[in-house]
């Protein structure tokens, strides 16, 4: 009988968990992995053995990393202001907030603009849910200083 092998790449299809994972998988001794030239390869024992035992036991938290990174959000937010003062504090507290921003939030981005005609602050946002959830409640929570 013949054995199957299976990329890393697939193996992540089949169990609907990012490639990334399934290498962590592979370096910390969770799953089984022959190296193929430059490349794993995982035989069909091995990821039977893992899936098994592991009940996917991929960790949930695993999961939810996975899926929060691929809903993207993206939001215009008008905010009134006094004065073109008040207007560039605003902008200036969330690009440092963006700077400094956790790696996941993935490739989030933020552009503002202080509208003068209408006094007031235009912040559009893109990114994933933790990211646009931090934002708002930045936002939400400037007012009540």
């Amino acid at each position: 009988m013949e054995q199957r092998y299976y990329t890393v790449a697939k193996v992540a299809e089949m169990l609907d968990i990012h490639e990334k994972t399934i290498q962590r998988y592979i370096r910390e001794g969770k799953l089984r992995a022959t190296k193929v030239g430059k490349a794993w390869r995982i035989s069909g024992h091995d990821l039977s053995l893992f899936v098994n035992e592991n009940k996917t036991k991929v960790s949930e938290d695993d999961i939810c990393k996975q899926k929060s990174k691929r809903i993207m959000v993206s939001s215009v937010v008008d905010i009134d202001v006094s004065d073109m003062g008040e207007g560039m504090s605003i902008i200036n507290m969330l690009t440092a907030t963006l700077n400094s921003k956790p790696k996941e939030y993935g490739k989030s981005t933020m552009n503002a603009q202080f509208i003068e005609q209408e006094s007031k602050v235009r912040v559009m946002l893109y990114g994933n849910v933790k990211f646009t959830e931090n934002i708002m409640w930045i936002l939400s929570n400037y007012n009540n200083d």
